[in-house]
């Protein structure tokens, strides 16, 4: 039998051919050559009711010098780094984000010892096709990333790109084109019929390398460019080596990340955990420590803090929610538009809420590894985080 779709609009009925499909308002009338044989209901099509994403925020990866001498001495050669990250259940997060503390390039290699005594760093790219398994993006703002000069900073965004790993920051803090991104955060929608689907939540995270001089105003102030639209995580790298505390240079730099547009800033670099503060009602992370690293000579070195970050928003709370999951699908290439797409869509800021805890880990034993809970409460304890979580307010909380 013959159907064809028929418009009821008000008292206007019409009616193609010898049968159709009348649809008024939710249901559809299955009309045919006998007259109306059935009618059924429409459902709407299920809407986003909630967007959550859980991250995982780790601190200085490397996999050069004594890490790939003992890979190569190991049966699991270039998976070796990576070996027991499943204490880390990275089946129960969206997505990890570290600091890649290292170039990545395809030049022939000098030994350990020599590359310790010049602390000139080149990491291989056979590490990637493991370490893509684990971690979604990572920041190139340090003070290694350039230890290959231009070219190897590059080929080390080459070699991310194309697995499948996106990337921020620059070792040049001036260098304003680089310092932030667009990620493409993988997260979840619950629907309002109960189902889930996967999604991407572009956020905006920027590196900014300070090891050797404070980042100029003008650079701080490209976070602005951002502000208007999009939640802004800065990762900055910065501060004397092997200190407990950060030194007054150091808090006033985090601190004007904060004023400048950041929601959270987490640092790196002293190969310590640092303390931890509340500023403005926002997070700050002075330093995590060594996540992934060869330096074995103290517990200070061994141990890192890792942040677990949730963020998340209900839909009748964001009306442009549709809008930023389909932004979301475009903006995961490096240097996209998708700060011109959310101007042109005139698309507002989504109040993302941000939950953080802590874990720790332990590098002792040459392997990370989830740490002990005496060793996590060393962690919390040099974080001073209960006295941090109680101080965040507004859309931040902490537990």
């Amino acid at each position: 039998m013959v159907r064809r779709r028929v418009l009821l609009g008000g008292l206007l009925l019409l009616v193609l051919g010898a049968g159709g499909i009348v649809a008024y308002d939710r249901f559809v009338l299955q009309v045919g050559s006998q007259g109306v044989e059935s009618v059924s209901q429409v459902k709407p099509a299920p809407k986003p009711s909630k967007l959550e994403s859980k991250m995982l925020v780790m601190g200085d990866v490397y996999w050069g010098r004594y890490i790939n001498d003992w890979s190569m001495k190991s049966d699991l050669k270039y998976a070796y780094p990576f070996s027991r990250l499943s204490e880390f259940e990275r089946e129960n997060y969206d997505a990890w984000i570290n600091d890649m503390e290292c170039p990545i390039t395809d030049n022939p290699k000098v030994s350990s010892a020599v590359e310790d005594s010049t602390l000139t760093f080149d990491c291989d790219p056979a590490y990637l096709p493991e370490a893509k398994k684990w971690f979604t993006a990572m920041t190139l703002a340090n003070n290694h990333t350039d230890n290959q000069g231009d070219a190897g900073l590059a080929e080390t965004r080459q070699h991310l790109a194309a697995n499948d790993i996106q990337y921020f920051g620059t070792p040049d803090p001036e260098d304003y084109d680089n310092l932030c991104d667009v990620i493409a955060l993988p997260a979840r929608v619950t629907m309002d019929d109960g189902a889930e689907r996967q999604v991407k939540l572009p956020m905006v995270w920027c590196g900014y390398h300070g090891v050797f001089s404070t980042p100029s105003s003008e650079s701080i102030q490209i976070m602005s460019r951002y502000g208007k639209r999009f939640n802004i995580v800065a990762m900055p790298h910065s501060g004397a080596e092997y200190k407990a505390e950060p030194d007054t240079i150091k808090t006033d730099l985090y601190r004007s990340l904060i004023d400048e547009g950041a929601d959270v800033v987490i640092g790196d670099h002293p190969h310590w955990i640092q303390t931890s503060e509340a500023y403005k009602g926002k997070l700050i992370m002075y330093s995590l420590g060594n996540f992934i690293f060869d330096q074995q000579f103290n517990r200070e070195v061994t141990r890192s803090a890792v942040l677990s970050m949730t963020v998340s928003v209900d839909a009748k709370d964001a009306p442009d929610l549709d809008k930023w999951i389909a932004l979301g699908e475009t903006c995961a290439k490096y240097q996209d538009d998708c700060l011109r797409q959310a101007t042109d869509q005139e698309l507002a800021k989504l109040p993302l809420r941000y939950h953080f805890t802590v874990l720790g880990s332990d590098d002792s034993g040459k392997l990370v590894h989830l740490a002990s809970p005496e060793l996590l409460t060393d962690i919390k304890s040099r974080l001073r985080w209960q006295q941090t979580i109680s101080g965040l307010s507004g859309n931040n909380s902490g537990e």
